[in-house]
């Protein structure tokens, strides 16, 4: 939201008030922020604005006194020479005020500059923090790959190796009910051989 210049004279109206002067810098720190071009405009206007409130009116001689100084002559032109040395002697300390002002206002201006470089150097350095956080996350999820690529082949040799294993094992078992049963065939012919020749004896007594 672009800061309107009612709010500017109000926060240089408090700093004033405060005891503060309203530079550049503090009326900007105040309102939090802002157009550097927006706040020295308005403060312009609100110096311009103090300058006219403090300065006394000055208005022409009105026609009776006119009157009275064409009467008066010579005395009342000593007067109006005195008025003018008056006046000019308030311009010139008018104008010392002015250089004064500028003066001020120039610090002012190298302070509002100053705090709008830190500002800007603040922001770089945490420009620069953020992309190196940045970077090192991309690095450390790039290594989290490689380490999921790694695992992943892992795995997959692992359970190539485990189904190689498994079909040795069923082959070898395979093997051995083979072998069981050529054991079990070879003890039962065995068995019916040795029963053979007890019988043949029996037969031929008989």
């Amino acid at each position: 939201m672009a800061i309107t210049k009612d709010q500017i004279f109000s926060t240089a109206d408090e700093l004033d008030a405060a005891g503060q002067s309203p530079t550049l810098a503090a009326v900007r720190k105040a309102l939090g922020g802002g157009s550097i071009t927006t706040i020295s405009e308005g403060m312009n206007e609100w110096k311009a604005r103090k300058v006219a409130k403090a300065t006394p009116l000055r208005e022409p001689a009105p026609p009776q006194i006119a009157e009275r100084l064409t009467e008066m002559g010579a005395e009342m032109w000593a007067s109006a020479l005195e008025l003018a040395n008056g006046r000019l002697s308030a311009e010139r300390e008018a104008l010392d005020e002015a250089r004064v002002q500028l003066e001020a206002e120039k610090l002012e201006a190298a302070e509002l500059a100053d705090q709008v470089s830190a500002e800007l150097e603040e922001t770089k350095t945490a420009m620069l923090v953020a992309t190196a956080t940045a970077n090192a996350a991309r690095a450390e999820v790039e290594e989290l790959r490689q380490h999921l690529g790694d695992a992943r082949l892992h795995k997959a040799t692992a359970e190539v190796r485990a189904e190689e294993i498994e079909k040795r094992v069923n082959d070898l078992n395979a093997e051995l009910a083979r072998v069981n049963q050529q054991n079990t065939d070879l003890v039962a012919g065995l068995a019916a051989a040795a029963a053979k020749p007890a019988a043949g004896p029996a037969s031929g007594r008989a």
